[in-house]
Formats: structure tokens, C-alpha cells, sequence
């Protein structure tokens, strides 16, 4: 998954359910991605971080939130 698909992802899972701050959201969009998809969020997540270890669902979501923010900040890297 592209990070510009995580986006389009997180947009649409936004619009389906507004009254939700961007942590839950990005929450839902781990889970409707699948466990394979939540365990490579993750991984990328802990490289980015440089860390070994950590909670896989947490860390993807976390991701899905630093790819959406980092992307609407105009970050490219």
C-alpha cells in the first residue's frame, strides 16, 4: 500500500465517520486494512522510529497517522 492509497484510505474512512478525531480514525482504517497490511504499517512505523519492538496494531495505526499528517503538512520526507 502507496502512502498516497493510505491516504485516499484515511480520507474516505474520515468521511464515513466525521464526529471521530484522527487517532480513532486512523484506528479503523488498521483494521479494515487486514492483519497482513497492519503488520507491514507497523514495520514501517518501527523503522521510521528506529525501534526494535513494539505493539503491531498500535504502531500501525500510528503510521496510518504519520503519513496523513506528515502528507497534509506538505512534508515530503
Amino acid at each position: 500500500m502507496t502512502d498516497e492509497e493510505l491516504v485516499v484510505e484515511f480520507a474516505l474512512t474520515r468521511l464515513d465517520n466525521p464526529g471521530l478525531d484522527l487517532q480513532d480514525i486512523a484506528a479503523l482504517v488498521v483494521r479494515r486494512v487486514g492483519a497482513d497490511r497492519m503488520l507491514q504499517l507497523a514495520s514501517q512505523n518501527l523503522a521510521v522510529r528506529g525501534e526494535l519492538r513494539g505493539g503491531a496494531f498500535d504502531s500501525a495505526a500510528e503510521y496510518v497517522l504519520r503519513v496523513v499528517l506528515r502528507l497534509r503538512d506538505g512534508d515530503d520526507g
